[in-house]
């Protein structure tokens, strides 16, 4: 065995008998399991959380069958690369089979480029996905494939797992090593296999120095863990923090390190829309109108990388994050709506004054709906002062500009149409 192989890779089962987990799927006897051990195979998708054996899955059908097997990865893989293996496929008798990790993230144009290759039996299809591929796979690519869902490892397969990767560095290492205690393992891994095993190859890695047996125990686990595990878990304490760091450093004006934490993200697989959606939300409440492009660049940045995908929606985000981070910043729209939300928390739902509301009957103009209401476009400057709050909270500021050049000259001509009515 070779040690320079990290144990994930090194203990991925071979064939159908070694594989742990899924038994509605793997058990001897049921469809799925006669499908592959047969070897007639189709398109198919596979859905579940990280680490449940989606890849490893599609490696053993490929093992079963004698196929060719291509592998792209949705993250760094784009149309050119797509063609390119129908390309090489369609050279191939066998109909190799084509594994598209993380395929929802493929943008539409991306999995319009496998919908011919997999109508016409060029290749066989098999998709892994970690989010509902009714939302995220076209129809008609879905139509073509039949969905299996894997589910999250069950703490007897994790058990498996753990002794296995024991024996297993007990004999790379020759060095005896138990697990007395493992709930601190399970809890870290979350059902995630690889998780597991990376966790568990550097408690041992770390502890191999003292030439002594080694035992996983969970104080030791949690301990060594916690000083050198430096995951990115997309449904984790990681995730926030690190798209946190990412607002940030826009918000603190600062384009290196937001390209840095968005590198980060990248890296780890984060869904790119994710990231956009919240470079959208950064627009409107740290820059708003100290810059309103920012908001426009940034709604742009969300459309096309949902047109374009991985990777060359990299750019686009670095682009975007460069510049809300190069842009004056103000929270003042903000901070306006969140006092108005108060303000109707503290005062209920005060009466609309007559002179603004709505009077489309006689009845209602009889009454004084719409009395005395000015139309500003018939004043100069298109602007009349007249009441437009409730009367127990007339005068009540709720927008208050920031200091930046826009909204500097937003502040100038509130004072002047308003004078001191509003303390501008």
């Amino acid at each position: 065995m070779n040690p320079q192989i990290p144990l994930a890779e090194l203990l991925r089962p071979k064939n159908a008998d070694e594989y742990t987990g899924q038994p509605h799927l793997m058990l001897p006897g049921s469809a799925f399991r006669r499908m592959v051990d047969g070897g007639t195979v189709h398109s198919m998708i596979f859905w579940g959380p990280p680490g449940v054996g989606k890849t490893t899955l599609a490696l053993i059908i490929a093992n079963a069958t004698g196929r060719q097997f291509y592998t792209l990865s949705a993250i760094n893989s784009g149309v050119k690369d797509v063609r390119e293996v129908i390309e090489k496929a369609s050279k191939d008798s066998s109909q190799p089979i084509l594994f598209i990790d993380e395929i929802h993230r493929f943008s539409k144009s991306q999995q319009d480029s496998l919908l011919g290759a997999v109508e016409k039996g060029i290749v066989i299809l098999i998709g892994a996905t970690t989010e509902n591929p009714s939302f995220e796979v076209i129809s008609p690519l879905l139509s073509r494939c039949q969905v299996y869902i894997l589910k999250p490892l069950e703490e007897p397969d994790l058990l498996a797992i753990m002794n296995k990767a024991a024996d297993t560095l007990s004999a790379i290492h020759r060095v005896k090593i138990s697990i007395s205690e493992h709930e601190a393992l399970i809890r870290i891994s979350g059902g995630d296999a690889r998780k597991l095993l990376n966790a568990i190859e550097i408690i041992v890695t770390s502890q191999l120095t003292s030439g002594k047996e080694i035992d996983i125990s969970d104080d030791n686990t949690m301990s060594i863990i916690q000083q050198n595990l430096a995951l990115y878990d997309k449904s984790g304490e990681m995730h926030y923090d690190v798209i946190s760091a990412f607002i940030k450093s826009m918000r603190g004006s600062d384009p290196n390190g937001a390209v840095y934490w968005l590198a980060r993200m990248i890296t780890a697989g984060e869904d790119p829309l994710f990231i956009a959606r919240r470079m959208v939300i950064l627009a409107s409440e740290d820059i708003g109108n100290a810059n309103p492009t920012a908001l426009v660049l940034a709604n742009s940045c969300f459309d096309a990388v949902n047109k374009i995908g991985f990777p060359e929606s990299r750019i686009i985000l670095s682009q975007t994050a460069v510049y809300l981070a190069c842009s004056p910043k103000s929270n003042a729209s903000y901070m306006a709506i969140e006092d108005a939300l108060a303000a109707v928390q503290q005062h209920g739902d005060l009466s609309v004054p007559l002179h603004l509301r709505n009077a489309p009957t006689k009845l209602m103009k009889n009454i004084g709906y719409g009395k005395d209401y000015k139309y500003a476009h018939q004043y100069d400057g298109n602007f009349v002062d007249i009441e437009f709050l409730p009367e127990k909270i007339k005068g009540m500021r709720f927008f208050e500009p920031g200091l930046n050049a826009r909204e500097n000259e937003a502040r100038e001509k509130l004072r002047k149409n308003w004078g001191k009515k509003y303390g501008y």
